[in-house]
């Protein structure tokens, strides 16, 4: 039988090059869009501003953010994909929680 729904953990490194408010309305958008296909979604800002181990695109900090939602399948493939192509976006990585 089928998985109907699981719960997912989304962790996101935003770029801050650009600055804070594009950074937040970055993390406000991919909110918005998770609550539009998943259930109880929450949002774990407390990591906040942190150095990177290693630079990426030579930027040494990043802004994490943990999103916390319950879906179909399908959705976090989908929502992956899109943080991929997205600017703004340093990493991604999304993970089942048991």
């Amino acid at each position: 039988m089928a998985k109907v729904s699981a719960k997912y953990e989304v962790m996101v490194v935003f770029s801050l090059k650009n600055g804070e408010e594009p950074m937040k309305a970055l993390v406000e958008k991919f909110k918005e869009r998770i609550e539009r296909h998943a259930e109880a979604v929450e949002v774990n800002e407390d990591w906040g501003k942190r150095k990177l181990a290693y630079p990426i695109e030579d930027e040494t900090e990043g802004y994490y953010v943990i999103y916390t939602f319950q879906s179909q399948p399908e959705y976090p493939a989908e929502l992956s994909r899109r943080l991929n192509i997205t600017d703004g976006v340093l990493r991604s990585l999304v993970t089942v929680v048991e």
